[in-house]
């Protein structure tokens, strides 16, 4: 095989496949990408086994065929070169020879044969979604995904169809047992897909995802054989969706609050980072003090000190104080648009509702702590 193509379009899909190739493990073809020409086009393919990627370029195929080439090395070869044009050939004993018309290199690689078949799943009903869309309920939920090895079951983001009024939803949830992000789109053709039972996708597929749908305006998705296949301009990527049970996310979320505070949502997030300053893995928490007119943020750590700060709010119902984690907040603040948002609490051993009127279908919740 040999292959002449820009640099800087060739760069680009390789530091894109860099996030799902096995940089430690015990087969080495996975620390490779495989690249495998078909006309006057190239295919990129990369996989760890659970998310694969395949990525077509145009280039100019000088001899047909398929090679398996160190995707790190590449993509730090093609990070440094700053000449336009790359060549790439095959040579024996599965060396490979790579030249920007002033450096070259010849680099071990592995037959191109052992690489792992891409396997797309066949006749999937597919949705075409907005990736504006899609963008904004993965950003809104990856947060919240835990990262302990034990949450098997949370570690990924929930996906289902729900219907209210009479209207279907996309709907996207996440948990790590402390807080929780929902959020419903409607969008249309929905029917169009399976998902009836709900879907378990893993929180690096989600990440892959999202990163596919910066790169196009809208993206076909679907689901079968336990898998997601999404695909965008010229890429297609297949994750297998992770086998466990989501728990029932209902039974933690309030059906009505007794006291809601309206406040500036940059106000609150400042005074939480704020807050968070004085935090270590020991204290973590922020006491709210809640009333007419103000919310009073307070974070205690014996080691270092206190911090203190009085926001305005617009609050009804009887006061509060209850503890939370500034973390939590932060993030779920971070991921939203409104200029105001509104906190719905029943009780100090409540979990606080967080929505806004711009971040429409959206919910955080954030479980209390002892502070």
């Amino acid at each position: 095989m040999e292959i002449r193509i820009q640099k800087e379009e060739l760069q680009k899909a390789v530091s894109r496949l860099q996030s799902v190739i096995e940089k430690r493990s015990n087969m080495p073809i996975l620390s490779m990408i495989l690249i495998s020409t078909s006309g006057s086009q190239i295919t990129l393919s990369a996989t760890d086994l659970e998310i694969s990627i395949q990525q077509k370029l145009s280039a100019q195929v000088v001899a047909p065929g398929s090679i398996a080439i160190p995707g790190r090395k590449l993509f730090e070869i093609l990070k440094e070169s700053k000449n336009p044009l790359v060549q790439i050939r095959e040579k024996e004993n599965n060396r490979i020879f790579l030249s920007d018309d002033q450096a070259k290199f010849n680099l071990a690689s592995l037959s191109a044969e052992e690489y792992p078949a891409f396997t797309e799943p066949e006749g999937i009903d597919m949705l075409e979604i907005d990736s504006a869309i899609l963008r904004e309920m993965i950003n809104k939920t990856i947060y919240a995904v835990t990262l302990e090895e034990a949450g098997f079951k949370l570690s990924g983001i929930y996906t289902e169809k729900v219907t209210k009024d009479d209207k279907t939803f996309l709907r996207m949830v996440s948990t790590d047992g402390h807080r929780l992000s929902l959020i419903d789109k409607e969008v249309k053709n929905i029917d169009k897909i399976k998902l009836d039972a709900g879907v378990m996708i893993p929180k690096k597929g989600m990440s892959e995802l999202n990163k596919l749908a910066g790169e196009a305006n809208s993206l076909l998705i679907g689901f079968r054989q336990n898998n997601c296949v999404a695909r965008g301009d010229d890429a297609v990527i297949v994750i297998r969706l992770l086998e466990t049970k989501f728990p029932d996310y209902h039974a933690v979320i309030p059906k009505r609050q007794k006291a809601i505070a309206k406040v500036v949502r940059q106000l609150l997030l400042d005074g939480m980072k704020k807050m968070s300053i004085l935090a270590n893995d020991t204290y973590r928490g922020v006491k709210f003090t809640i009333d007419k007119g103000y919310i009073e943020l307070v974070s205690i750590n014996p080691d270092l000190g206190d911090a203190q700060e009085r926001l305005e709010a617009d609050f009804s119902g009887e006061s509060i104080e209850a503890g939370f984690n500034s973390r939590y907040f932060i993030d779920v603040l971070q991921s939203m648009e409104s200029e105001i948002v509104e906190l719905g609490f029943i009780d100090n051993s409540s979990p606080c509702v967080i929505r806004g009127k711009d971040d429409v279908g959206f919910m955080g919740l954030v479980m209390p702590m002892r502070i």
